[in-house]
């Protein structure tokens, strides 16, 4: 399991990093999801990694 926490704001991101963390389950900032570790949750991860947080669970 991974926690993902928004940590940074998306205003000012793109459409597709928007519509990831939407994907996510990430919509507030500081908001903290459990997710599965697998190849697409770890690439929608490298699409906004510059706006979330990563830890194992």
């Amino acid at each position: 399991m991974l926690k993902i926490k928004l940590s940074r704001s998306p205003i000012g991101t793109r459409p597709n990093q928007r519509k990831t963390l939407i994907a996510l389950g990430l919509t507030k900032r500081e908001q903290v999801v459990e997710k599965q570790d697998n190849p697409q949750i770890r690439g929608m991860i490298n699409v906004v990694s510059h706006l979330v947080t990563v830890e194992e669970a």
